[in-house]
């Protein structure tokens, strides 16, 4: 039986600091520590992006990352693994969320950061609304519905050549 990794899941208020992630990851029995960091971008599909404002379920959202993080756990020998996400208002430029895992050798430590991240981007329940440069506000497709869409019509790119 494996044994259980050191965790830590959150949504927070506070600003993510690349380094105290990293830190809280670090095991002398690990080889490899990968860190991702996801930043409100400047622009996004075309908007001049000023901020944007993550509203969470927050009750269900951690409990879907336990499940992200204890799914980590069951398919790869990790030793320790953080999920942080943002709520509130974030400017441009500044993180909006952070998963580190630390792991014995670093394929393992990449394929479950890769993981991990994906299925926040996909499950978590949090939402979050683009306030556009020189007004205006949008809520933002996450990439569930984004998915969603694309499976119940045909792409652009399929149209076309059906058109054609």
């Amino acid at each position: 039986m494996r044994r259980r990794a050191a965790t830590a899941v959150h949504l927070t208020q506070r600003r993510i600091d690349p380094a105290e992630v990293v830190n809280s990851v670090k095991d002398e029995r690990a080889g490899g520590v990968v860190l991702f960091l996801g930043t409100v971008r400047s622009v996004n599909e075309g908007r001049s992006v000023e901020r944007l404002e993550y509203q969470a379920y927050r009750a269900m959202a951690e409990k879907r990352m336990r499940e992200i993080e204890a799914e980590v756990r069951e398919r790869w020998p990790v030793q320790k693994v953080k999920i942080l996400h943002r709520e509130g208002s974030l400017p441009v430029g500044e993180i909006s969320v952070a998963v580190a895992v630390s792991s014995e050798h670093r394929e393992e430590a990449f394929e479950a950061c890769r993981y991990a991240i994906g299925s926040v981007k996909h499950s978590l329940p949090v939402w979050k609304r683009e306030k556009i440069v020189g007004g205006g506000e949008l809520w933002v497709e996450g990439e569930p519905i984004r998915e969603a869409r694309t499976r119940a019509s045909p792409s652009r790119e399929s149209a076309r050549k059906q058109v054609a």
